[in-house]
């Protein structure tokens, strides 16, 4: 469930080139800015932390935020909060005190505004360390949405079975030229069920031929792995019905994977498998709605939409380099980013050692165990992706038994091939990130980086992400070479149930995305929402992480891998500061950090632990600035 492989489909149609910013920040002010940040910003940090301007005078307070439960989940500390009566004094960015309220209110000059919390909580900025924002902006601005959620405004109350989907397609159908592509997004296998002709939830090319020949049809499922196409779809992209897909398959295997579904006779049944065969579909993204400033525009919603919800930053787990799409991508991204209403950190995507190459430049602007935060930009880089396996919902994630109808899946590397991977990525200096849905894929993946990285090593944190269907004994050994996961909880909360009951079964669903597990080792572990691949709302997280309970049938899945809500808290702050090589600038509330905030307007203690997700976000600061207010 990884949205680098959208981001290759997009970027393999050239949209994902040329964003443009209503702002004058440019490319080259970035380059200019970008040479003196590895002094800059250590020096600032240590200036603020010991009170002083960096000149050793007193310290100008420009805000105190008081009369409302602190939460400052602090790095160093046991002291996590809630304190009733601490207060915290912010200058420019950075916050320079946090403690006991008289002593904070004793720094108070005439030209310090309070700003009173009236009774709400205030925490560190939420951090989602996995999610796809440019692709996921893209997406949302071209595709209808079909998915089994309500999401407002395009769809109040979701669309909650096959026939609402298959309405809602017809509907366009006759409301929409012949010839023009109908695309949809967000389709859930699982959750909108009810399939027909043998095949589960998905959707066959019969399924959709019945809806309409006189339009191209792509249903892109909401795990991001996997489309469906009707006939005229898959020969608009040049495929024939008739053909023969295992031909076909042969080939993509032979350049970086990818498949179609076949019909007992061989000819391609209309499922379209991973990013390789997704791409041979390219004449489907109409290039007039993908112009650089309305890219730019939907990046830019995307990112406020995020801080609404009280996140500060934002991880782009896969960014496209050049030579995929992406020559100008991570320069104009930079540009729309810094006038956004929160930061931007991003990983890079490589598929080969050859393409590794490409992100060679991009050293300047900070590598390894810590990402440089660029002055003057809301932008940092950290580690570079792989994609290791595909998505549980389709069982193509690779696993060590089998799943209920007796498939294993496959990865996307054979072990030899992942192992050179992963050794060029360090030999590179960079960090890794590497997408592992099923424990087949983390072995393989823990193999590779055991072998070139070892155990704790000086690069950074290497992470293992998704990591849904990780065992006890994987997690040991994750703890031992400190490779962390990131976990996307929403698979509990949206697909516990199914897992259990179509996946996997009773037992091995009770251990997927272990929090608790790593509770136990010691392990730091992340919440991701991996939108749009789910929906945005870290509170959502934090809520599933501390109930376990699935929203489907209100069954909790796996007690013994629920957390405190301290740890949570942490999960989506200070951890996952860390797994963006932010440790020393994010997730907390502590002097010389910057001062990005999450106002809440309920104490996420004092409320029941089932209504967490329900607690609004009042308002988001982001460097000492006020990005948004409900």
């Amino acid at each position: 469930m990884c949205q680098a492989c959208v981001g290759n489909f997009f970027g393999r149609l050239g949209a994902l080139s040329g964003l443009k910013s209503s702002n004058s920040f440019s490319r080259r002010r970035f380059l200019a800015t970008a040479a003196g940040a590895g002094l800059i910003l250590p020096s600032m940090a240590s200036a603020y932390a010991k009170g002083s301007g960096g000149g050793g005078s007193a310290v100008q307070i420009d805000y105190i935020f008081r009369g409302g439960p602190i939460i400052p989940l602090a790095s160093k500390s046991t002291a996590d909060g809630p304190f009733h009566d601490w207060a915290v004094a912010v200058k420019g960015e950075r916050i320079v005190a946090a403690g006991p309220e008289s002593e904070i209110m004793a720094q108070k000059s005439a030209s310090t505004q309070v700003i009173d919390l009236a009774g709400r909580s205030l925490l560190p900025g939420f951090i989602d360390p996995h999610q796809h924002t440019v692709t996921g902006a893209l997406i949302k601005s071209v595709f209808t949405y079909c998915g089994y959620s309500p999401m407002k405004p395009e769809a109040p109350k979701g669309y909650p079975n096959r026939k609402a989907v298959i309405d809602l397609i017809a509907k366009q159908a006759s409301q929409t030229p012949p010839g023009q592509w109908l695309l949809f997004y967000a389709y859930d296998n699982l959750l909108q069920g009810d399939g027909m002709h043998g095949g589960g939830g998905d959707f066959w090319m019969p399924d959709l031929d019945a809806i309409s020949t006189q339009h191209p049809i792509l249903v892109y499922y909401i795990n991001m792995h996997t489309a469906a196409g009707n006939s005229t779809a898959f020969k608009a992209a040049g495929i024939s019905t008739n053909t023969d897909a295992g031909d076909l398959n042969k080939k993509l295997m032979a350049n970086g994977g990818g498949h179609f579904g076949q019909n007992p006779n061989g000819t391609p049944n209309g499922v379209i498998y991973e990013m390789p065969a997704l791409a041979m579909f390219s004449s489907a993204i109409p290039p007039e709605k993908l112009t650089p400033e309305n890219a730019g525009a939907a990046v830019a919603a995307w990112l406020a939409t995020n801080a609404s919800y009280g996140n500060t930053c934002i991880h782009e787990a896969g960014l496209l380099l050049p030579g995929a799409g992406g020559d100008n991508l991570i320069g104009d991204y930079m540009a729309v980013a810094n006038e956004a209403s929160c930061r931007a950190s991003v990983s890079l995507m490589v598929d080969s050692p050859e393409s590794l190459k490409a992100a060679e430049p991009y050293k300047k602007f900070g590598y390894g165990a810590k990402a440089t935060r660029i002055p003057n930009t809301q932008f940092s880089i950290y580690g570079m992706k792989v994609v290791g396996d595909g998505s549980n919902q389709t069982r193509t994630a690779a696993q060590r038994a089998p799943y209920l109808d007796g498939t294993n899946g496959t990865p996307n590397y054979t072990p030899e091939a992942l192992k050179e991977l992963v050794a060029s990525v360090k030999a590179a200096g960079w960090p890794l990130l590497i997408h592992c849905n099923g424990s087949q894929t983390i072995d393989n993946a823990l193999d590779a980086i055991e072998a070139s990285y070892g155990a704790h090593p000086s690069s950074g944190v290497n992470r293992i992400e998704h990591c849904t269907m990780v065992t006890s004994d994987q997690l040991d050994r994750m703890a031992r070479l400190g490779v962390q996961p990131s976990f996307l909880m929403n698979h509990v909360y949206f697909y516990g149930a199914a897992y259990r009951d179509q996946l996997f079964g009773p037992r091995r669903t009770v251990d997927m995305d272990p929090a608790g597990g790593c509770v136990s080792r010691n392990l730091p572990f992340t919440l991701h929402t991996d939108a749009p691949c789910s929906n945005l709302g870290t509170l959502q997280l934090v809520q599933t992480a501390v109930t376990r309970q699935c929203n489907i049938d209100s069954s909790v899945i796996g007690k013994a891998q629920a957390v405190s809500l301290t740890n949570a808290l942490r999960a989506v702050t200070n951890f996952a500061a860390g797994q963006i090589g932010m440790a020393d600038e994010l997730g907390s509330i502590e002097a010389g950090k910057l001062a990005d905030f999450a106002i809440l307007e309920s104490d996420p203690y004092a409320v029941d632990p089932t209504k967490l997700m329900d607690i609004n976000v009042s308002e988001t600061w982001v460097g000492g600035q006020k990005k948004f207010a409900a």
